[in-house]
């Protein structure tokens, strides 16, 4: 695994360069900075693990540059290194989020100590884990890694796409449960009247075709996770049973009698505005509390486009090894086509691009024309969805660009939205939603 970096601050030459050789003999990646502006000029376009950094030095103090830190970066474990007449100092920064203190002059085994014991891991790459580059993403990894192998439940919020159950195996994994079942129940997938028995189990004879007795996703993830995939599209008759499971930590099968006790950790993930479902009147707001102990908020694919170029590639890498053309790379101009597009579809979207992309390639490269993105891309400093091709005149807000996106899918499939919801990466029930509050003018 790629370990993530150290930053070190300091305005010693000499101790800096100490440190350096010290974190880099013990096998660390090491970043340097000579003092907290410039720490903070790195931290805008570099992921780190850990920063170790000076209390005294000019222009900004160590303290100051916590409090920044802090307030942009709350996720960063920042560890404060001080002279003995000054440790009411680090105390103090410790209860302002700092995560340990060393007194100078230390040992070399005490700071290896304590960076392994505060570093942050990298995620991982590959079919097990995420790709991420981009700082927003490593942050987001980093917070979910702290709270992997707590009982702690999470609810994991973000856009269609953009790989929420992604980042809900990567708490699993790094997790004591790992090694226990993982089980994930699409809660927009399943028709209404079979959730619950899906969800809880049934007896024989519950109901019609009920010929034997079946455990539900509950009981199939005893000792381990489960995943509630789009909590937000359950009906509201059955959010007060799941409520009561999470409450009692046991469950009753549909037709049952007897109660069976649960060891299951909980993890939910909605493309939605829980609090906006509440208000609405979608989504019980008890529930809600309960599942939202420890919230997660995955960005779109637009706001951290330093994943783009990795994520790409690794899509290529998987599509040119099923096709046998391995030789085959993207171009200059089609990576920076992919930088500056939008990606309303996010990863799921990325990633069916790139397989039309191998397959409409005929040489060793990649083109632009290859990738068939919009005529009127997304420009790379925009923080939001630009204005994009759309049939009729341009768009200029993100709820927009996404009925544009929906409207264009449905037109290429004749208006089935069977074929539409495939095609977006959703489930019917919600382009059904989406199309509904588009006749209602929301």
């Amino acid at each position: 695994m790629k370990r993530l970096p150290i930053l070190i601050v300091e305005d010693d030459v000499t101790l800096r360069e100490a440190l350096l050789d010290t974190l880099e003999l013990s096998r660390y990646r090491v970043l340097t900075a000579n003092d907290g502006e410039q720490a903070l000029e790195i931290l805008k376009a570099n992921a780190v693990g850990l920063i170790i950094t000076d209390v005294q030095m000019p222009n900004m103090t160590g303290l100051e540059l916590l409090h920044e830190i802090k307030s942009r970066w709350p996720h960063l474990p920042v560890l404060l290194m001080t002279a003995y007449g000054v440790i009411a100092q680090a105390v103090e920064a410790m209860r302002e989020g700092a995560c340990d203190y060393l007194v100078k002059p230390f040992e070399v085994d005490e700071l290896l100590a304590r960076a392994a014991r505060w570093m942050l891991p990298a995620s991982f790459s590959g079919e097990r884990g995420a790709i991420i580059d981009d700082p927003a993403s490593s942050g987001l990894y980093g917070m979910a890694s702290r709270v992997a192998d707590t009982p702690a439940t999470v609810l994991i919020t973000g856009e269609s796409g953009t790989g929420k159950e992604v980042l809900a195996r990567f708490i699993h994994q790094h997790s004591s449960r790992a090694d226990k079942p993982f089980v994930a129940v699409n809660c927009a997938a399943i028709p209404d009247n079979l959730l619950e028995a899906t969800m809880f189990g049934y007896e024989k004879g519950a109901f019609t075709g009920a010929a034997q007795a079946q455990a539900g996703k509950f009981e199939q993830a005893q000792s381990g996770t489960l995943l509630l995939d789009e909590i937000t599209e359950m009906p509201l008759a059955l959010q007060s049973k799941l409520l009561r499971v999470l409450q009692e930590r046991e469950v009753e099968r549909v037709g049952g009698q007897k109660t069976i006790a649960l060891d299951v950790r909980i993890l939910a993930t909605s493309n939605r505005d829980v609090k906006a479902e509440i208000v609405k009147g979608g989504f019980r707001e008890d529930l809600y509390y309960r599942i939202n102990v420890f919230p997660l908020h995955i960005a779109p694919l637009r706001e951290r486009r330093q994943d783009i170029p990795p994520l790409a590639r690794h899509f290529l890498g998987a599509m040119t090894a099923a096709m046998g053309r391995g030789t085959l790379r993207f171009s200059d101009d089609a990576e920076r086509a992919m930088l500056q597009y939008a990606w309303p579809g996010n990863v799921r979207e990325m990633e069916n691009v790139v397989q039309r992309a191998v397959i409409l390639a005929s040489g060793d490269s990649i083109l632009p024309q290859h990738l068939h993105l919009p005529a009127q891309p997304a420009t790379a400093s925009s923080a939001s969805a630009t204005a994009m091709a759309e049939p009729v005149a341009a768009v200029n807000d993100l709820k927009s660009l996404e009925r544009a996106h929906i409207m264009n899918a449905l037109e290429s499939v004749n208006g089935s939205r069977k074929l539409a919801a495939q095609k977006l990466g959703m489930s019917e029930r919600t382009l059904r939603h989406k199309l509904q509050q588009y006749r209602e003018g929301k």
